[in-house]
């Protein structure tokens, strides 16, 4: 007689029962600073979900200049003073509104298609879409090598939808979505999607030396499912281990932290509590928190309590955390690594090198020839964002020289005349290196609630608000014709 091992039956729904019991409550409070708005959120806690919550406000564009947040027991709560990239209060109705559903009793389902049509701005976060076959590619970073992959992926006939790619310490890692240049929608078939792989893990492993981590992954699209870009590229460089090498400022003394520009990471414990006490100082640009806690999520830390505030270009963030199964970081190679792994990620976003917005008229051939005369005339891609827009194609480079330093004028104008249509230089860094730049973040977080401002921000450049514009369209990207 066969005997089957008893397996309780458990409700799918049973996880999101105190949610569905206790939904949350967002109140949006233009009343009580002049200088920006409040954003209180009011919840039942449950794992991830501060990062859910700033994730909804970084994907809009906003800005975060401070937040407290206090999630003991089975609670959550969280303050949040919000501007738009400009500096300014958030007046605009639909936007409230599209806030309070992402965040609210809605954010299971998803915002209203009512609440999306209002919005005055595209508000899709940069998701993968659900047309397209993702490509994901990590290794060390190599000049050249997102040129040579563009142009396999067009002799293979694979049209680029949008594309991707960070750089840090000598890794990178890129994202790029694809459809079949030949019958059109995602490639679907496994034998394809096979010999697309064979073809570019050649290239991958053509760039690499015995020994070197790297990896290829095509992936069909999946109905239902969604991947967060910013996200994913923390995973990937996570796992690339780029964090590795880095290594913050040992200088001491709380005279030299608060005068020191350099990033500050300090592990202490609170033992009568039973928390580790993380703080961080760096400079501030946009999105720093969420890089911070994706850092914190992917390393299975829960944030408990914290206070973020940013004054002038730096910032200060302090959280008490443990790990999912209750212990604090006990160990000195806990906190180095945690510590290596918060740099790394307030580095990996960090401008690097001389940046170009490009917007010009999609045409076959477009993306190697853009990566091509980057290559020939010297120049090292260290971030890009590219896609298009019907005819459009829109996109932004950092760019140095193939040694990591400040790219040549001349190299960069023989670009722009290769590349044709609009290329803006949005962002020049004298003197830059990856060690010692000395220049602020474009549209770093603005004023805070107390009106005080000790040192002056930088502004937000023309140039920085005409890509903030275009990447709103990541999500109706068509194909590159390359």
């Amino acid at each position: 007689m066969e005997i089957t091992a008893y397996k309780p039956y458990i409700d799918a729904e049973f996880e999101s029962l105190m949610e569905r019991i206790y939904p949350p409550r967002v109140c949006v409070d233009n009343e009580t600073y002049q200088d920006c708005t409040l954003v209180k959120v009011d919840s039942a806690n449950k794992q991830g979900i501060l990062l859910e919550m700033v994730q909804v406000l970084t994907d809009l564009d906003l800005v975060i200049s401070k937040s407290y947040i206090s999630s003991d027991g089975g609670w959550f709560m969280e303050v949040f003073h919000v501007t738009d990239q400009l500096g300014s209060k958030l007046t605009d109705d639909s936007l409230i509104l599209y806030i309070q559903q992402a965040l609210c009793v809605n954010r299971r389902r998803g915002v209203s298609k009512e609440s999306q049509t209002s919005l005055h701005r595209e508000a899709r976060p940069p998701y993968a879409s659900t047309d397209h076959t993702a490509m994901e590619i990590t290794g060390t970073d190599r000049p050249g090598l997102l040129s040579e992959i563009s142009a396999v992926l067009s002799k293979l006939e694979c049209d680029v939808s949008a594309s991707v790619v960070w750089t840090h310490n000598n890794r990178a890692a890129s994202i790029i979505y694809m459809e079949d240049g030949l019958q059109g929608g995602p490639i679907t078939d496994p034998k394809r999607l096979a010999h697309v792989q064979e073809q570019l893990e050649n290239v991958v492993e053509a760039h690499h030396g015995v020994g070197e981590r790297r990896s290829v992954r095509l992936t069909a699209p999946a109905p239902g499912q969604k991947t967060h870009i910013g996200r994913r590229l923390h995973q990937l460089m996570y796992a690339n281990m780029d964090y590795e090498p880095c290594q913050g400022c040992n200088g001491g003394g709380v005279a030299h932290r608060k005068n020191c520009t350099k990033i500050h990471v300090s592990i202490e414990s609170c033992k009568e509590k039973g928390y580790s006490v993380v703080n961080v100082r760096s400079r501030d640009r946009p999105k720093l928190l969420f890089d911070t806690l994706c850092a914190l999520t992917d390393m299975q830390y829960v944030v408990f309590h914290a206070a973020v505030s940013a004054k002038g270009t730096m910032a200060d963030q302090e959280y008490f955390i443990r790990q999912q199964d209750g212990c604090t970081l006990d160990t000195e190679s806990e906190r180095h690594k945690l510590t290596q792994c918060l740099i790394a990620a307030i580095e990996r976003r960090a401008s690097h090198g001389v940046r170009l917005d490009i917007c010009t008229n999609n045409r076959v051939g477009l993306l190697s020839n853009v990566t091509r005369a980057f290559r020939e005339n010297g120049l090292s891609i260290s971030r890009a964002e590219i896609g298009t827009n019907g005819d459009r194609a829109v996109g932004s480079f950092y760019v140095t020289d193939a040694s990591g330093y400040e790219a040549n004028p001349q190299a960069i104008d023989e670009v722009k005349k290769e590349m044709g249509g609009s290329v803006v230089v949005v962002n020049k860094s004298p003197g830059w290196t990856p060690k010692t730049s000395k220049t602020p973040s474009v549209g770093s977080i603005s004023r805070n609630s107390s009106g005080s401002m000790d040192e002056e921000k930088p502004r937000l450049s023309p140039g920085s608000l005409f890509w903030s514009q275009l990447k709103r369209l990541s999500s109706n990207f068509s194909s590159i014709r390359s």
